[in-house]
This record gives C-alpha cells, structure tokens and sequence, in this order.
C-alpha cells in the first residue's frame, strides 16, 4: 500500500488543471537571463540541456532558439501536450512525460535547468540525482520567481492584505518582499555537497496587469488553486473591485542561481 502524496506533491499537480491557462497568464524570463546563464555555464550550441519540470515550454522555447538540445521533464500530460505544440518547429527538443523522482536514463547532460520549479522535486533528490545525471563539471541552472515591491511601488499589494485577510485568513498574510529581502540559494547549493555555486544573478521586471489579467495569473498559482471554490470565487471577486479599471503593476525578481558539479 503507498502512501499518500505529499502536501508538495498535491500543490505541483494542480498546474494540470488548466494547461491552457498557465501557457497564456504566466510570464515568460527576461533575455538578458539566458544571455547570462549561456555565458556563465559556458553553454554552445549543440549542447545537451536537462530541463526540470519544464511546463508548457516558457523556457524551453528560449533555450531551443539558441540552438542547445533539451530534453525536459515534465509530470503533467496537459502541460507535456501544450510544449510539444509550442515547441514542434525545434526537433531538437524532447518533452517527456514522468516525474523527475522516477525517470530514468544513462545519458549525461552538460547542464540542468529549472526554471520555478526545483524547489518542487522531492529534497532529499532534487541535489544528488541532478549531480548524477550530469557530465563532470557540468552546470546546474536554477531560476527562482518572487514577487516583490520596491521602494515606492504600487500600493495596491499592501492593500489587497485586507481581502486575503477577510477571505483566508493566514499569519503568512504580507505585502510582497523588498528585493533585497530575498536570499539566493547559495548556501542550500553549498550545502547539498554536490554543486559549487559560482554565480547568482538578479533581475526585475514589471508587468502591467488589467483586473482580468491579474486573476488569469493567480489562477495558475498552486495555493490559489486549491482553495475551496467558494472562497476562491470571493477573494477574485473583492480583488476585481479593488482594482477596477485600472492597471496594476507587479514587480517580478528572477534569480539565477549557477553552480557547478564537482
């Protein structure tokens, strides 16, 4: 008899529920990010790239355009069909269709990437078999997403607290992080035994958002997605009023963090 998933493992799936949805609301990485993970890795074309939980191909298409091979690794069938469309102009491009814990192969890559979505693999693996799967002093890429506020942004995201407190009440209840509030991963890189982090590069990004647009994104974010329909529907609800007919502006802060396997 197996257990039964994992909180972790419940959230990551809910990004099936709407394949369609998470390819059009999500945002896609700024070039300068991949100019910057190319240069760092020393990544050519030809090169073969592992990607983790690659989703409907946000990033792939990016890698794929700089002529490296991916093979990504994908869990979820409907997101796997939407990046095999997105992507069937670049054969060199391999979508399959397994969760990483449990896919197997003898290949060896010259580098790994994940793009918002390590931190969804199983812990006690996400380190030791991505070093196993990489040729010697290959690279390992992983892009963190955070949402943050600089110093004198939009004030609607200290605002809107008032609506998850009266919908979901929760102590985690804050406006986002400043950007210098968010650690990178160098020490949990370290730590792992397996890689040296020898790079961590940060980017910002505002994306305007009408009030449709912006509950299109929170509908593909995992803790939204599972709550009850009816709270859901009233929290969507007071935040479409609260924004109107205006544009809001949300602050992205992409995080490269680059090692190296020993």
């Amino acid at each position: 008899m197996t257990s039964a998933p994992s909180e972790r493992h419940r959230l990551r799936a809910t990004f099936e529920q709407d394949a369609e949805l998470y390819d059009r609301a999500r945002p896609t990485y700024p070039a300068k990010l991949f100019d910057d993970l190319q240069a760092l890795a020393g990544l050519r074309a030809g090169d073969r790239i592992l990607e983790l939980g690659p989703g409907t191909g946000k990033a792939t298409l990016a890698l794929a355009q700089r002529g490296l091979q991916v093979v990504g690794v994908e869990l979820g069938e409907s997101l796997a069909a939407v990046a095999r469309r997105n992507l069937a102009d670049f054969p060199a491009v391999e979508i399959v269709t397994v969760p990483f814990e449990r896919w197997q192969t003898d290949e060896r890559f010259d580098a790994a990437v994940a793009f918002t979505a390590f931190h969804w693999i199983d812990p006690e693996i996400r380190y030791e078999k991505t070093a196993r799967l990489l040729r010697a002093g290959g690279s390992l890429a992983i892009v963190e997403t955070k949402h943050v506020l600089p110093e004198g942004g939009d004030r609607f995201w200290e605002d809107v607290q008032a609506d998850y407190d009266a919908v979901a009440p929760h102590p985690d209840n804050r406006p986002p992080p400043r950007p210098d509030e968010v650690p990178d991963l160098s020490a949990e890189i370290e730590a792992s035994g397996r890689f040296r982090n020898v790079a961590a590069r940060r980017y910002l990004w505002d994306a305007p958002y009408t009030a449709d647009e912006y509950i299109a994104v929170l509908d593909t974010y995992s803790g939204h997605r599972s709550m009850a329909d009816d709270q859901r529907r009233e929290l969507y609800r007071r935040i479409r009023e609260r924004i109107g007919e205006r544009i809001v502006t949300k602050t992205y802060l992409f995080a490269l963090n680059l090692a190296t396997r020993l």
